[in-house]
Order: C-alpha cells, then structure tokens, then sequence
C-alpha cells in the first residue's frame, strides 16, 4: 500500500489538471466568448479579457472576433435605370454587436459571410436598378474640364445635374440592409461600391468612342501646327525678301558712290597737265588691248584709227 500511494495521488493530481485546463481559458482583448451546454448557449455573452471558467468535459467555449471584419462581394452584372448593363463590384466592413444571437442564427463566420452575400448583393441590385447611370458615377455636380481642353483654353464641359448621387446610393443601401444584419447579430458599419465598370459589348463601343474623339483632338493639333509652320515659313520668306533688297539697295548705293568717286578721280587725273593726260590716255588704252583682244583675234582695221594711233607711233610709221 505504501508503494500505490504516491502513485494515486500522481493520478489525483493528474486529473485535477485535466479538470482544471478543461475548465479554464483565456479571452483576449479581441475575442468575446459564448459558453455553450450541450450545443445549447448558457449564461450571457463573455466580452471581457482574462481567465475565465466553465464546467469542464460538459461546457464549451465559442470564440468570436471583436474586431471589424471584411465582406468583399463578387462582380455582378446589373442594369441600371435607364437599360445600362454595368459591372459592380462592392465591399463593405461589419463587426459582431451580439455574439449570442450571432451564434444562434449563423454560428459562425463563414455562415455570416454566406448571408451577407445574399443581403448586401439584393440591396445592392435593387438600389443600382432604381437609379441612372450618371447618379451612380457622380457625387457630385461639379463641372469637370478635361487636360485637352485646359491645353487649347476651352470652356468646361457639361454634364447631366444628378439628385442623388453614388454617396447616397451606398447610404441608401446601408440603411436597408442594417436593419437585416442587424437580425444576425452583426452591425453594418459601413458599404462601398469599389469598382463600375460596362459590360464587354459596350466597353467596346465607349473605346471605339474615345479613340474617335482622340484623334479629332490630334488633328485640331496638327492643322493648328501646320497653321502656325505655315506662318513661320511666311514670316521667314518676308524677311529674306526684305533682308535682300536692303542688301541690294546698300549695295548698289555703295556701287554708286564708288563709281561717283571713280568718276571724279578719272576727271581730276584728266584735268592736270597734257604730259598726264597722255600718259592717262596710253595706260586705259593698254588696258583695253589686254581685255579686248587675245593671241587668237584677228582684226582688220585701218591704222590710222585712233584704236591703233599708239601702235603706229610705237612703230616709227
């Protein structure tokens, strides 16, 4: 008997730490606990941090997060009000407000996600299909200006005036989807729509549209550019034009006063005395020989003109 003794009080002790670790748990600052009795919620919603404690092997501990949680919805396709087929696709953030009747209308997250998605996808459809277009794009009815039109100085454009708005529409959606989370246990903080965007056909069309629009843009460009070459090259023709007779009219009054000058340095040479002149006389008559005949000419003239007078004399005859 002496040796069994310490042998049971290791199994005592053995299962007063099973008993103990069973019934014991630890809440953190994020999680809120329901203690459920044979699958059955007991006692009121644990939601505040530290060691807590639960009838071990019979009760059991449901952790649920106190945090907000995440709901990304899918694409869906869905005409608007006036017959556009555009893709929408929303997310939207939500947060566990009474873990007890969370976990006895859904259980759990996976199954809260899986009702969202049919709540928040039908509110979302049924707002998307009561309103325009323009009111689901729009918040706001500022009149925007394109970067082409601030380039060439136009005048804003214009667009359709909105009532609503993409702010009230996803407000409007909250406000009726809230009352049925609401019925789940979970709160609706608050719902976006992240992405608008047309079907396949009509992006094509739109595309086809703006390609079109683009290259009327470049073409206003290219005249505009080829507007102002052609002035340029004008300009640059006309001052070419205006540069040359200036260099002409320079030029021909310079000509003129060297002629003038010529003119009255041959009358002053002329002038002086009867040995200068004839001295005068012979050099210019040289230089017309030079330039007006080569060893090739043949002339027949009379000798007594005064062509050949220097010649004759230079001759003896």
């Amino acid at each position: 008997m002496k040796n069994q003794k310490p042998v049971i009080i290791a199994i005592i002790i053995l299962l007063i730490v099973i008993v103990v670790a069973s019934s014991a748990f630890i809440v953190q600052e994020t999680e809120q606990v329901i203690i459920t009795q044979f699958g059955k919620p007991v006692g009121k919603p644990i939601v505040t941090p530290g060691i807590h404690f639960k009838l071990p092997f019979i009760q059991q501990a449901n952790f649920f997060d106190k945090r907000f949680l995440a709901w990304d919805g899918d694409p869906n396709q869905i005409p608007t009000k006036d017959k556009r087929f555009i893709w929408v696709d929303t997310y939207a953030r939500w947060r566990i407000k009474d873990p007890l009747l969370f976990f006895q209308r859904v259980q759990n997250e996976r199954r809260a996600q899986s009702r969202l998605d049919d709540i928040l996808d039908g509110e979302t459809r049924n707002a998307i299909a009561k309103n325009l277009l323009v009111e689901i794009v729009r918040s706001t009815n500022r009149e925007y200006q394109s970067s082409e039109a601030l380039a060439v100085g136009e005048v804003p454009g214009s667009l359709a005036k909105i009532k609503v708005g993409r702010e009230k529409i996803t407000r409007s959606i909250i406000e009726a989807a809230a009352p049925r989370t609401l019925e789940l246990g979970i709160e609706l903080l608050d719902l976006r729509l992240k992405r608008i965007n047309y079907v396949e056909e009509v992006q094509k069309k739109i595309f086809e549209r703006m390609i079109t629009e683009r290259k009327r843009i470049a073409d206003k460009f290219r005249s505009e550019g080829q507007g102002e070459a052609s002035k340029i090259l004008g300009n640059k023709e006309r001052e070419l034009k205006k540069i040359q007779s200036e260099a002409y009219r320079t030029a021909q009054e310079i000509i003129g006063k060297a002629d003038a000058k010529a003119t009255a340095i041959y009358a002053a040479a002329y002038n002086q005395s009867k040995e200068s002149r004839e001295f005068y006389s012979f050099i210019k008559t040289m230089e017309t020989y030079l330039t007006t005949m080569s060893e090739k000419d043949w002339l027949i003239l009379s000798t007594k003109g005064d062509f050949f007078k220097y010649l004759q004399k230079r001759s003896g005859k």
